[in-house]
């Protein structure tokens, strides 16, 4: 005699199966793990699950690529790379097409203000930034850089400083940051918006969110946008994500 099996519980019993599939394939949540369903090492990241896109992949390639950028754009002038003072270990990748064009935009807003001393900036342009290509310059080397053009004094140095063009290093105050003009407030932001988005994430259960529901938060000393910061958190090994059936989870992986 054939044994009758009742459709809805084998369909419900077909979809637990799908289900636990699922997980086993793309993550966990907190609660699995605290239930012994899954282990750590099966969540997924968020570099090896989620969609993104084309613009985003162009990103994660320069990154992937960044000592190669690094060692062959850098020595072909394409791009500088600037460190941040942002108290980590940040750096930011220009074309060095756009940054000399900041430098030209500098120097006429200070042609319309009628200021002196104006040469220096060519100078700067001319021996500095076509020879010196790390992020850092020592106070004598620059000078001696300058003064290839001409005869250069510090007075001249403080109005590349003033600028923006230059940051004295704190450590040592002989050397020289070269720099983005205009970027303060930027950078602040990055900073700033790194500790509250950590913040947000540390007051919830589990010190984790799920995506959808971060990606509606605003932050409120950042003008930069939540996921900026979620890839950047990441990056720096702040974050981590886990794909879960309910959707993305964010986590704090370490404070």
């Amino acid at each position: 005699m054939k044994k009758r099996t009742n459709p809805e519980s084998s369909t419900s019993e077909a979809k637990k199966r799908r289900r636990e599939e699922d997980d086993d394939k793309v993550g966990c949540s907190h609660s699995a793990i605290e239930d012994g369903a899954v282990s750590e090492d099966q969540c997924l990241p968020l570099e090896d699950d989620l969609t993104f896109s084309d613009t985003s992949v162009a990103l994660r390639m320069m990154r992937a690529q960044f000592p190669r950028i690094d060692q062959c754009l850098r020595r072909e002038k394409v791009v500088r790379v600037f460190k941040l003072n942002t108290g980590q270990d940040d750096h930011a990748i220009i074309f060095l097409d756009d940054y000399l064009n900041q430098v030209d935009r500098i120097v006429k807003r200070m042609e319309e203000k009628k200021q002196s001393d104006l040469e220096i900036f060519k100078l700067f342009k001319m021996h500095v930034l076509d020879s010196k290509l790390e992020p850092s310059i020592g106070h004598h080397e620059l000078l001696s850089l300058l003064s290839l053009g001409g005869k250069v004094k510090d007075a001249h140095i403080t109005l590349l400083i003033n600028a923006g063009l230059l940051t004295r290093q704190l450590i040592d105050p002989d050397m020289y940051w070269f720099a983005i003009p205009s970027t303060g407030k930027l950078w602040k932001g990055l900073s700033q918006g790194r500790n509250e988005l950590l913040s947000l994430i540390k007051r919830k259960r589990h010190k984790e969110m799920f995506l959808a529901e971060l990606e509606k938060k605003r932050l409120r000393f950042s003008p930069l946008d939540v996921r900026f910061h979620v890839r950047d958190l990441i990056g720096s090994g702040h974050l981590k994500t886990v794909q879960t059936t309910s959707g993305l989870i964010v986590r704090i992986l370490k404070d």
